[in-house]
């Protein structure tokens, strides 16, 4: 019963990793190149293959081995330290889809 219960907790907590360090890549993947550079953080390459990584490593081992923890620590690093950074930056450094006339404070409108 005791045994049961510690696998059950172990297997939320390895969900949990799954899901914070799915959230984070996400994340990373959605914020535009130009805002790490503007916040003097790393470069967008380098933290979306750090926390694919943590995210394929937390898919693949167990909760006990050191790799998943690796993992966390990076994705915890990227969510208190950069993820802030970024978000700080006009427009919280997200990519915007809008039309190609768009400027920095809006639509162009050709002068009218």
């Amino acid at each position: 019963m005791l045994m049961q219960g510690f696998a059950g907790f172990m297997w939320l907590l390895s969900m949990a990793l799954i899901l914070f360090s799915g959230f984070a890549l996400i994340d990373a993947a959605t914020r535009r190149e130009d805002a790490y550079r503007a916040a003097d953080k790393q470069s967008k390459p380098f933290w979306l293959i750090i926390l694919g990584l943590a995210f394929i490593v937390n898919l693949i081992f167990n909760i006990l081995s050191f790799l998943p923890i690796i993992g966390l620590i990076a994705t915890i690093v990227y969510m208190v330290d950069v993820r802030p950074a970024i978000k700080g930056l006009p427009g919280g450094g997200r990519s915007r889809r809008g039309s190609s006339s768009d400027g920095p404070y809006g639509p162009w409108n050709g002068g009218r």
